[in-house]
């Protein structure tokens, strides 16, 4: 049975969100690596008004996720594989040592540059809770029809779906999807319309970017949410992470995927919960924990007993 430490995307930032780090040698060379290669503190990053940025966004996103990781590391919390969502998934190969910490930061940087640059206004993404896909695929080829373009970028659950586009495109997708029946439509705090062929020219740039940088095939399993699999080489690794900007997440699929592997625990680093209220139907009678939300023994009681459990299994 094993660990799953899942890296979540944009949508889940929160002001301060570097501040809360924990007080850790691992978390203080974390910062302190970001302040060298950034050239700045990365703490000047996570205010409100600094995370109305996507570039402060992501890189908060990536140092949180490696930071806490490492932290989890040295409380004797260590995962046997790692999944993130979208920027997330940076930060998972940091952890599963494919890709360097400080590589990873000047690559997330470029790559929010790359996105922001693209569309710096009026564009987003949406939540679209109680309706299946097949029902909400074919509002999205009406919307379409109608000259929008707006585009499924999410498939999180069974019944919660994140479509992307134009503002226009948003508030009629969302008005389609209430009148057949969606219990919710709600605005994602992100302004980049992710995870949809909009989004492809900045991906081929982002991979230009990556054909420089030294890439280690994984000590862990690095499931990638994108194509909900194990990906086993650099090559493969370095293709995802400088896509995934333009392709469909399939967390759900994913999910399921990490519990067919054998994994029993799903921790979310900071700082958010989205990513555990998604892996707790899956996870069932497994565990799912948002590091934010747990204290340090709780977590590390969650991890013995795991490790106990396939002691017992195995004796």
């Amino acid at each position: 049975m094993s660990v799953l430490f899942a890296f979540p995307g944009q949508g889940s930032q929160q002001a301060g969100m570097l501040h809360h780090l924990p007080d850790h040698p691992a978390c203080h060379a974390t910062l302190q690596t970001a302040a060298t290669v950034l050239e700045q503190p990365p703490t000047a990053l996570d205010s409100a008004t600094a995370l109305q940025s996507t570039v402060a966004v992501q890189l908060c996103l990536l140092i949180a996720g490696v930071a806490s990781a490492r932290w989890l590391q040295q409380q004797d919390i260590r995962p046997q594989m790692v999944c993130g969502l979208s920027i997330g998934a940076f930060a998972a190969a940091v952890c599963a040592g494919v890709l360097d910490f400080a590589d990873a930061l000047r690559l997330v940087r470029l790559r929010a540059q790359l996105m922001e640059q693209a569309y710096p206004h009026g564009y987003g993404m949406s939540a679209i809770t109680g309706l299946k896909l097949p029902a909400l695929q074919t509002l999205l080829d009406r919307v379409q029809a109608e000259g929008f373009p707006v585009y499924l970028a999410n498939i999180n659950a069974e019944r919660q779906l994140v479509v992307a586009g134009a503002d226009d495109g948003l508030a009629r997708i969302s008005q389609l999807s209430l009148q057949a029946g969606a219990a919710r439509c709600q605005r994602l705090v992100i302004s980049v319309p992710s995870h949809c062929c909009l989004l492809a020219q900045p991906a081929d740039e982002l991979q230009q970017a990556l054909r420089d940088i030294p890439l280690q095939a994984p000590a862990l399993d690095y499931l990638s949410a994108n194509a909900a699999r194990v990906l086993r080489t650099p090559a493969q690794i370095r293709d995802d992470l400088a896509g995934n900007m333009a392709r469909t997440v399939h967390w759900h699929d994913t999910a399921r995927l990490a519990w067919e592997r054998g994994a029993r625990l799903a921790l979310e680093m900071p700082p958010g919960s989205t990513l555990t209220r998604l892996l707790h139907p899956v996870f069932t009678p497994g565990e799912a924990m948002a590091v934010a939300d747990s204290r340090l023994d709780s977590l590390q009681h969650a991890a013995r007993r795991l490790s106990q459990d396939d002691a017992g299994q195995h004796g």
